[in-house]
């Protein structure tokens, strides 16, 4: 019977290849991209931090959460309850929403150095609408990227560099067809904490509007990279954009850069802000944020009414249960068990990236292909599971526990298969 389900699927799945280029619209959710054939490809509902598939499996989710979206847990009571009474009442029309003041009031409290803002629905529309604004303001073309910044032209030109670094800031070997050539030299990318190639690359070239750059990723800041980041930006006139739309609102009740006390002249926020609604948000400085006002910035579904209405419940939930608190100590607790699972199995593991977003790779396995093995056998326990965890308040303890006591049956299944080898 699951033998005919499966079966099923796959023809689903088949006809969307069909019909759509690649099969769907996200590369990241894309069934080919994970380790194993099994992987659930379609869901049918959601609730807290599980995913039902359209065989009505219960799967909990201690892999992307939406691919980061819904920290709050997936189809929160409190945010859907407001957005039924915008649905209810209309989504669109020819007049504003009101919401959209709202909401920009609420965001530009929590960053009292942001003065103005202005609103998408992707994080790669929201990076184009700044840097824009940067080149607006700043009267130059050029751009340093240092982080994942979109699929736009803009940031994938960075590719036709001899030295780049995009390989290390999302996937490696992204396709650039059909971007233009004569981009090569209009965005450099550099290695986050590497000041000097940022201060080469000034030297060279004087057409530099901004650097954009996410405050954190993979790796720490070093001892005084972000403040210098600051300094070397005011030097030279160039406008400093911090890309928070996956950082955003996940360790801190804002952006991550209020950790480190290093305010850039624009920031982007998405994902975590609307809980599992499209919105994407660009704050920033008056000065800067008025030229949209001297160029074409402007899309119809940038004015519908449930992103607006997404943002503002989600905002006020993230104070309620001090979400940015509950994520961290979520994270700390699962390091220290995953930590301890590992030792216990003699596996070297180590940690990268925030503490609400887990980042782990298992080291010394000769080739192993750990991820295919975890992924596999999650999925017999109706766990989806990897070597990345968005971690979200839907997460309790005690389902932690279970994962951690199904994670200890594989990692002794990899360390039995490295001593094989």
């Amino acid at each position: 019977m699951e033998e005919l389900k499966k079966k099923k699927i796959k023809k689903i799945w088949n006809k969307a290849i069909k019909f759509i280029p690649g099969g769907n619209s996200f590369l990241s959710k894309n069934p080919t991209r994970f380790p194993s054939k099994d992987w659930p490809i379609y869901f049918s509902k959601t609730k807290g931090c599980c995913v039902w598939d359209l065989n009505n499996n219960k799967y909990f989710d201690f892999s992307y959460m939406g691919v980061g979206t819904n920290s709050l847990g997936y189809s929160n009571a409190k945010i859907d309850n407001e957005i039924s009474k915008v649905i209810k009442n209309g989504n669109m029309s020819t007049l504003n929403s009101y919401e959209e003041v709202i909401f920009a009031e609420n965001i530009l409290k929590i960053h009292p150095w942001a003065k103005m803002a202005k609103f998408a629905k992707t994080g790669a529309e929201a990076n184009a609408i700044a840097l824009r604004l940067a080149r607006a303001f700043t009267k130059k073309n050029k751009v340093i990227i240092c982080g994942y910044h979109g699929w736009h032209d803009w940031y994938l030109s960075a590719k036709f560099m001899k030295n780049n670094y995009m390989d290390t800031h999302l996937f490696p070997n992204l396709k650039t067809m059909g971007v233009p050539n004569f981009l090569k030299g209009f965005t450099y990318s550099v290695k986050y904490n590497d000041l000097n190639a940022i201060r080469n690359l000034l030297k060279r070239d004087n057409d530099i509007s901004a650097i954009i750059m996410e405050v954190q990723r993979e790796e720490l800041p070093k001892k005084n990279y972000l403040k210098s980041i600051r300094k070397i930006c005011d030097q030279n006139k160039i406008c400093l954009i911090f890309d928070e739309c996956t950082t955003g609102f996940r360790e801190v009740y804002g952006g991550l850069h209020m950790k480190y006390k290093i305010y850039p002249d624009l920031a982007m926020f998405g994902k975590a802000i609307g809980n599992g609604y499209s919105l994407t948000t660009v704050i920033g400085k008056k000065s800067i944020m008025k030229k949209s006002t001297n160029t074409f910035i402007s899309s119809t579904f940038w004015s519908e009414r449930i992103g607006f209405a997404a943002g503002i419940a989600t905002l006020k939930e993230m104070k309620r249960v001090k979400s940015w608190k509950l994520l961290k100590e979520k994270g700390k607790y699962l390091k220290i068990k995953l930590k301890e699972i590992a030792i216990k199995n003699n596996l070297n593991i180590s940690f990268s990236g925030l503490d609400a977003l887990v980042r782990f790779k298992l080291h010394d396995l000769k080739k192993i292909n750990y991820n295919k093995i975890i992924t596999e056998k999650m999925l017999k326990k109706k766990i989806l599971a990897g070597d990345v965890i968005y971690l979200s308040t839907a997460h309790s303890k005690k389902l932690i526990d279970k994962y951690i006591k199904e994670m200890n049956e594989v990692f002794k299944n990899i360390s039995l298969i490295r001593n094989k080898k």
